[in-house]
């Protein structure tokens, strides 16, 4: 055998491992939901969804922990977005390209990789005790928001690197200032890119447990939160308290309520996914 035909050995055993690789992957998946959705499908009802927590399992539901998760949501979207966006902008169109400048990207790029609980430690601190926030939504959203700030960063930055110099040119060589080719030309080209980045930060955020729990989540709720300083729960800790109870009921429960945060975040990744094609079919470079 020569080197060619090596070669193409070589190709086509790495191709059959890495369909092989990807099948066995996508069976596991589909085992795994198809297994959820065969427990839980016959407790999902308008009761279930709007029914408080109860010691008794079949007449709990999640009404307070996706009331919770739809605050949580909400605030750190608000308080995320501008941030986000912002310091991308500004890292990518007025910082200046030095060392620091190095440094503080590496920096961020790490912080996207730094374990979530990590957070939770630093919310804990930074908003529950020295801000006095105490177990409020408020706190959890801001822990959340540093959470998933360095992955909007980092995904505007690279939405904005992509549109063509061209297009800055022509904008500067008509005599339009810098914000103004970056607010009629570059946001506008960029914005499918730097959106879907914020959407898949944020269904991250969903199905986050461990930096709620350190913040001060509690398991059990028996209201609904009305704002933003009120305590809560949100679906993966509720998830958690259930699947941990002995009774096989709790269980059946737990399935159910991943069965609607798999919703959540199956509807958020599909409007990301069709918000990249529409702007990629909309911009013809």
């Amino acid at each position: 055998m020569n080197s060619t035909d090596t070669s193409k050995f070589k190709d086509k055993a790495f191709r059959i491992l890495g369909i092989s690789t990807t099948v066995a992957c996508v069976l596991i998946l589909a085992v795994f939901i198809g297994f959820i959705i065969y427990q839980g499908i016959d407790r999902l009802s308008w009761e279930f969804m709007s029914s408080l927590p109860s010691r008794f399992a079949e007449q709990s539901g999640i009404y307070t922990a996706w009331i919770g998760t739809l605050w949580v949501l909400i605030l750190t979207t608000i308080i995320s977005f501008p941030l986000g966006v912002g310091a991308g902008i500004y890292l990518e169109e007025y910082g200046k390209k030095n060392k620091l400048a190095k440094i503080l990207e590496i920096n961020i790029a790490n912080l996207a990789g730094v374990p979530s609980v990590i957070y939770g430690l630093l919310g804990l601190e930074a908003f529950v005790r020295i801000m006095r926030m105490g177990n409020s939504i408020l706190a959890g959203s801001l822990t959340l928001a540093l959470l998933i700030l360095p992955i909007i960063i980092v995904s505007t930055r690279e939405a904005i690197s992509a549109v063509p110099s061209s297009i800055r040119d022509a904008s500067n060589a008509l005599g339009a200032s810098k914000w103004q080719t970056i607010w009629n030309q570059i946001l506008p080209a960029s914005f499918g890119g730097i959106l879907t980045g914020v959407i898949l930060a944020l269904s991250r955020a969903v199905g986050e447990t461990a930096p709620l729990i350190v913040v001060g989540a509690l398991a059990y709720v028996p209201f609904a939160p009305q704002g933003p300083m009120d305590e809560f729960t949100v679906l993966p800790i509720q998830i958690f308290n259930w699947v941990s109870r002995p009774q096989h009921e709790f269980v059946i429960n737990a399935a159910a309520a991943i069965i609607v945060l798999l919703l959540i975040t199956f509807i958020m990744n599909g409007i990301a996914v069709y918000l990249r094609n529409r702007w990629q079919n909309k911009m013809n470079w």
